[in-house]
């Protein structure tokens, strides 16, 4: 082929490849505040009875979520082989913007990928196990890892071990 084909077609694969990006951003279903329906997954509890940031998924095909009671069951569930993989958003409590880590504050959410977390911190769930506690602002998550322990990483970064091996996890 000619040069200027091959970048004609480099520039169309270009064009489609943002395209499908932004229609993917476009169909994402909108988080949901947390009513006294929202019951978690793993632990069958109502998700308002249960301090600290909070998690929800939606699937493909589904305008209903899947409710967590901690951002860590939420990650554990993307991990479970058992759970389904057509994930379309991964909602999680923004603790940068929450100013009460026991009542946060409706509609403060952040795409779980796009989030920072820490990870190993003394911030406990309300049932009382490991937290991945997550910030739209690092500078904050860095902050809160020198206050109260624990090491900031991206969604893709979080440890499996951690996730999974911690008690309490998707029991």
């Amino acid at each position: 082929m000619k040069p200027s084909i091959l970048g004609a077609l480099a520039l169309l694969a270009l064009v489609v490849a943002g395209c499908n990006e932004e229609d993917r951003k476009a169909a994402l279903p909108a988080p949901q505040d947390v009513t006294d329906a929202a019951i978690g997954q793993f632990c069958g509890m109502a998700l308002v009875e249960h301090p600290g940031p909070k998690g929800q998924i939606f699937v493909r095909g589904d305008s209903k979520p899947f409710w967590f009671a901690s951002v860590h069951d939420a990650i554990a569930f993307t991990m479970l082989p058992e759970m389904p993989k057509n994930i379309a958003a991964i909602y999680v409590t923004d603790m940068a913007r929450a100013r009460d880590w026991n009542q946060p504050e409706p509609g403060i959410w952040i795409e779980a990928r796009q989030a920072v977390f820490v990870i190993g911190s003394a911030r406990r769930t309300g049932m009382d196990t490991d937290e991945a506690i997550p910030f739209s602002d690092p500078e904050a998550a860095r902050q809160f890892a020198a206050a109260n322990g624990g090491r900031v990483v991206r969604f893709g970064e979080m440890p499996q071990s951690y996730i999974l091996a911690s008690s309490g996890s998707a029991q």
